[in-house]
């Protein structure tokens, strides 16, 4: 993986549409991996997300710096995102130990995985969260998605939390006769 020729940058508003219809293919790829959330289901509350975050500034967007150009000419203007990653200080009412920043969402276009614009999102989110007074950055991926579990890994990422799900269908559903211990942590 070398280093990427793509621009970091803030989202700007031109980017709304191209962000969410990202977040659409990434919430429907998720899905192979065990994911409930339903990908185009969420495409208008999402697209609000990804307003609100490039008013905040807690949205990068990855840019080609070749735009395509048609076979007439025309081509985009501006050059297009390839990926995004969306982040936030963590905000509750818990009095904590650490800062603690959020990565929400990382995505690169399928054929542009492997450039090492997913590294250049990675890093730029950190960055702007240790610069906002983050001491240490969470994240989240499926437990069945190797490829990004492995990806974290190789970014210094470490397992802090396990969720645990059940089923309460059919599937599942006996009872084991055991009492669970009471989950104690909110961290």
């Amino acid at each position: 993986m070398g280093e990427t020729d793509a621009r970091i940058e803030p989202a700007t508003a031109d980017d709304v549409d191209a962000v969410t219809d990202m977040w659409v293919a990434l919430a429907a790829g998720q899905r192979e991996h065990g994911a409930t959330l339903r990908a185009e289901a969420n495409r208008a509350t999402v697209r609000k997300w990804v307003a609100q975050s490039v008013v905040t500034g807690d949205l990068l967007v990855a840019r080609d710096p070749n735009p395509a150009v048609e076979a007439d000419g025309e081509g985009d203007r501006e050059p297009r995102p390839v990926g995004f990653v969306g982040f936030s200080l963590e905000r509750g009412d818990y009095e904590r130990d650490a800062v603690r920043g959020t990565v929400s969402n990382l995505f690169v276009l399928p054929e542009r995985r492997g450039e090492g614009v997913g590294a250049a999102l990675l890093d730029a989110a950190e960055r702007a969260l240790d610069e906002a007074g983050a001491d240490r950055v969470a994240l989240e991926a499926l437990a069945d998605n190797d490829r990004a579990r492995e990806f974290y890994a190789e970014h210094g990422y470490d397992r802090h939390r396990v969720e645990l799900t059940k089923s309460l269908g059919d599937e599942g559903s006996e009872e084991s006769g055991e009492d669970p211990e009471p989950a104690a942590e909110s961290d």
